[in-house]
């Protein structure tokens, strides 16, 4: 978190998350050519590059796209999420130079400007198998321009989380665009070669595999509560680990129950699972120096309240609590966001403590 806006807060693991990606792409890039010099000498070197960037940008895609599903699944992948943007704003740049070569290309020298001769170049429109191609890919390329643009949390505190969270899902939109531009794009080349296509079905087939396993996995660890009055009897203390929380379902939002010890005794208090920075999951966060610390980006809310320490401003909304004969109730009615609501006091005792 930060109080003031700076253009990259770099620090260690952010200077090696770059490095690595920089010589992955410089690696992919060089062996993509070497390997098109080998098997197809006629091609020239622009095609090979033109080739090269666009297949780089769809690999990153993919990257970028599985590693939320892989870190539902599997915590050991929260690392690839913290810089996830950079990744983005990679595969961005890649798509650009690919459309840039493209364009200079194919309709640099035309009487028309090379934007509208990409749009009109190609009037099959009413054409399932001469359907522009390129158009596709441009609109797509506008897409990632915009969520590249808006990748800094300037633009996440000012839009709000939930209207940022939306812009920035437009990524699938770019994705199904790049699948069938590279695809009727294959289907018009002369070569027509078999080998995309079966890379480009398996790379669909592994994303949606990745979330629907993932979703699946979340609706599965989501448990169903029982009514008890205004509250919901949702687990007993000792199903909670200590400073860690379980997430419920009430009235249709994932609410986070955690359990947390303080100098007089141990506290349930529960909070919204849904961070305000990214939208990340509290509830497979821990509670480190008495705040509710988010997994991905380490945003903090105090529990009790819901808000960040000073000198951040995030709020989250709160849920009453009670402790009842070792059961937590919990009202599904949220409160506003950043409004105190006492946590539940309970016994440390050998129930309390397993």
């Amino acid at each position: 978190m930060s109080a003031e806006y700076q253009a990259i807060l770099w620090n260690r693991n952010k200077k090696l998350y770059d490095l690595t990606i920089a010589v992955g792409v410089v690696l992919f890039l060089g062996s993509f050519v070497g390997i098109g010099i080998a098997t197809r000498p006629q091609a020239t070197i622009e095609t090979l590059l033109i080739r090269g960037f666009g297949a780089g940008a769809l690999l990153l895609l993919h990257v970028v796209l599985a590693i939320g599903p892989l870190c539902r699944l599997d915590e050991r992948f929260l690392p690839l999420l913290y810089n996830r943007r950079h990744l983005g704003v990679c595969a961005f740049a890649l798509a650009l130079a690919h459309g840039g070569f493209s364009i200079v290309q194919f309709h640099g020298l035309g009487v028309l400007h090379p934007l509208v001769s990409v749009l009109a170049s190609n009037g099959n429109y009413d054409s399932l198998t001469q359907f522009p191609f390129q158009a596709l890919g441009l609109l797509a390329l506008v897409i990632l321009f915009l969520l590249a643009a808006t990748s800094h949390d300037f633009w996440l505190t000012n839009l709000t989380a939930p209207v940022w969270k939306s812009l920035h899902m437009l990524v699938y939109v770019a994705y199904g665009l790049i699948l069938v531009h590279v695809a009727l794009g294959s289907l018009q080349a002369p070569e027509r070669p078999p080998v995309l296509a079966a890379l480009l079905g398996l790379g669909f087939a592994g994303i949606a595999s990745l979330h629907l396993v993932a979703g699946w996995r979340e609706r599965a660890r989501v448990p169903a509560a029982a009514a008890k009055g205004s509250a919901v009897d949702v687990c007993a203390v000792s199903d909670i680990p200590l400073d860690r929380a379980r997430v419920f379902l009430l009235s249709g939002e994932r609410v986070a129950v955690f359990r947390y010890r303080e100098d007089d005794g141990e506290r349930i208090a529960a909070v919204s699972n849904v961070c305000q920075h990214q939208n990340g999951p509290l509830g497979e966060g821990r509670v480190i120096d008495g705040c509710i610390t988010c997994p991905w980006h380490g945003y903090q809310y105090r529990p009790e309240d819901g808000c960040s320490p000073p000198p951040f401003r995030e709020t989250i909304p709160t849920f009453n609590v009670r402790v009842e004969a070792g059961r937590v109730l919990v009202d599904p009615k949220p409160n506003r966001p950043g409004r105190h609501a006492e946590p539940a006091r309970i016994d440390v005792g050998p129930e309390a403590t397993t």
